[in-house]
């Protein structure tokens, strides 16, 4: 009796998740299917863009994906690629009369704000207009809002315009007072991954490299506020080195806004100017079509690397080796794909997983061209895929460089022993065959071995980047040692060839094969998240 009802309990909960299950597919699917429906935009219509989703290189297929464990909201996204055309629709779309930008949060790497910004100044060339209104801008979302026409600010807000800052949280003292020791081989002085533990504070070196780094990414930042409000570079870092902008009154001004008003009021002057004025949102017009001529058999491929750089099979957060290697692959087997761009939003990882994704660009290259374009971050690893690129861009904003190495081998030895009691006794077939457990320091002879083995990547690494930039060795150590740099600095150094976005990489690559009409496909392929799991039932 007692294993019945068990067995009729299981059915019953086995039931309950199945109908559940079941029940979310349908909904997920006839939500799809509804979001697709195609919209009609009626005459003198405004775009209305709610900057309150995160801004993603590319999203998941996984309904589940946007839920978070420790939040019970939906983390809703937007593709960068999306809204950049998108924007172009809009330029393009006859009922459409302007942007109505709405900045009440952001979430979107300083690289995808710095690409939405420049295709709203592209959007502006077509003679439509561009508001923007917040309760209170961010600093970079200020930065986005100054592109519009008119700038408009909540009477109790302000502009959080005070600089970057960087705080660097450092271990070393905690650890030895724990009982760890952080074993530290290193190629690079500007490699500062390794630096919280190893000091208690920056080194010199990368206190330079970070207010480099940063006065220049400000500096960019500062420029176009100051060519977009036709206000001085100089009045802008004043009023930021004196936080001026603390309240609307003072923002206006300083010019930094055109005026003051409630949502309500901004809304009633855009009904004044534009008669028989109609919304619509973003995500409806997401599914407007625009007439388009037939489709084209030429491809141009873009290859997504987003995340950590590891060997095996990729995620949605980290770059693997075997997949991204498949995907090139298949865009190189692809007859009618004509050139590949490979999107780069990485700050680095395995050096064995980056130097088999380059062997395989390199193959690639052979047969057609390649063109990388760098997101927020293509650092160590991401520049060591990049490298060898028929031609490089970045955004003046990107993280880039870092070319070095490094290795940690840890050693619990004190902790275990004479903080937890804890005590590991051994047996190895080997002389070193517990170099990697870290419960004892290594010996002068194993710390040899890791620092050429660490010497041979990082000359492998130089060497690839003197290849790929047709440059000497000498020139590209003095360059490298671990340092970062923007994407500014980095053309001007020559690790970068032009400053651009992703679809300047894409007009380039079209430019490299002579072909004016072609489509673009996105690879690795997502495999379809039902479909996975009807397969795996």
């Amino acid at each position: 009796m007692k294993r019945f009802f068990k067995d009729t309990l299981s059915t019953i909960v086995g039931l309950f998740i199945f109908s559940l299950i079941t029940i979310l597919i349908i909904a997920i699917s006839i939500s799809q299917i509804y979001d697709k429906e195609e919209i009609i935009v009626e005459k003198n219509s405004v775009l209305k863009i709610d900057f309150n989703k995160s801004i993603v290189e590319r999203g998941s297929d996984n309904p589940f994906a946007s839920i978070s464990p420790m939040n019970t909201e939906i983390q809703e996204f937007i593709e960068l690629e999306e809204i950049l055309e998108d924007i172009d629709k809009a330029k393009e779309h006859k009922n459409i009369k302007g942007i109505y930008l709405k900045i009440s949060s952001f979430d979107a790497g300083v690289s995808h704000i710095e690409e939405i910004h420049d295709k709203l100044l592209e959007f502006k060339e077509s003679g439509k207009f561009i508001y923007a209104y917040s309760e209170s801008y961010s600093q970079w979302g200020y930065y986005l809002a100054s592109v519009a026409d008119k700038v408009y600010l909540n009477p109790e807000g302000n502009i959080q315009l005070v600089g970057i800052s960087a705080g660097v949280m450092f271990y070393k003292e905690f650890l030895e007072k724990i009982g760890v020791e952080a074993q530290v081989i290193r190629h690079g002085k500007y490699k500062s991954a390794v630096e919280p533990f190893l000091y208690n504070s920056m080194s010199e070196e990368n206190r330079v490299q970070l207010e480099d780094l940063y006065n220049s990414i400000m500096d960019n930042m500062i420029a176009e506020i100051s060519r977009n409000r036709n206000i001085s570079a100089e009045s802008i870092s004043e009023s930021m080195n004196k936080l001026l902008s603390s309240s609307a009154s003072k923002c206006q001004s300083l010019s930094l806004i055109d005026g003051i008003y409630y949502e309500d009021q901004v809304l009633d002057i855009l009904r004044k100017e534009i008669k028989e004025l109609k919304f619509i949102d973003y995500s409806d017009f997401r599914n407007v079509k625009l007439e388009v001529d037939d489709i084209s058999d030429n491809k141009i491929a873009i290859i997504y690397a987003l995340g950590s750089i590891n060997t095996g099979t990729a995620d949605i957060n980290n770059i693997g080796s075997e997949t991204t290697v498949k995907a090139i692959q298949k865009a190189k087997d692809d007859k009618n794909v004509k050139a590949i761009v490979l999107r780069i939003n990485s700050p680095g990882g395995s050096a064995l997983a980056s130097d088999i994704i380059w062997r395989e660009l390199e193959l690639a290259k052979k047969e057609k061209p390649i063109v990388v374009s760098m997101g927020d971050y293509a650092a160590s690893g991401g520049y060591y895929i990049a490298c060898n690129a028929n031609k490089i861009y970045a955004n003046a904003n990107t993280i880039t460089g870092s070319i070095g190495v490094f290795g940690i081998v840890p050693n619990f030895k004190e902790l275990m022993n004479d903080k937890l009691g804890i005590y590991i006794d051994t047996v190895n077939t080997h002389k070193y065959s517990d170099i990697r457990r870290g419960d004892r320091k290594l010996t002068e002879y194993e710390t040899g071995i890791i620092r050429e083995s660490i010497e041979d990547v990082y000359t492998t690494f130089i060497s690839r980047v003197a290849r790929g930039r047709n440059m000497s060795k000498v020139d590209v150590d003095k360059l490298a040692q671990g340092r970062v740099w923007s994407g500014k600095d980095a053309v001007d150094i020559g690790l970068v060839d032009a400053i651009g976005g992703l679809e300047d990489a894409i007009q380039a690559a079209s430019q490299l094969v002579d072909i004016k009409d072609y489509r673009v496909i996105t690879l690795p392929q997502e495999e379809d998240f039902f479909e996975k799991i009807f397969s795996n039932i």
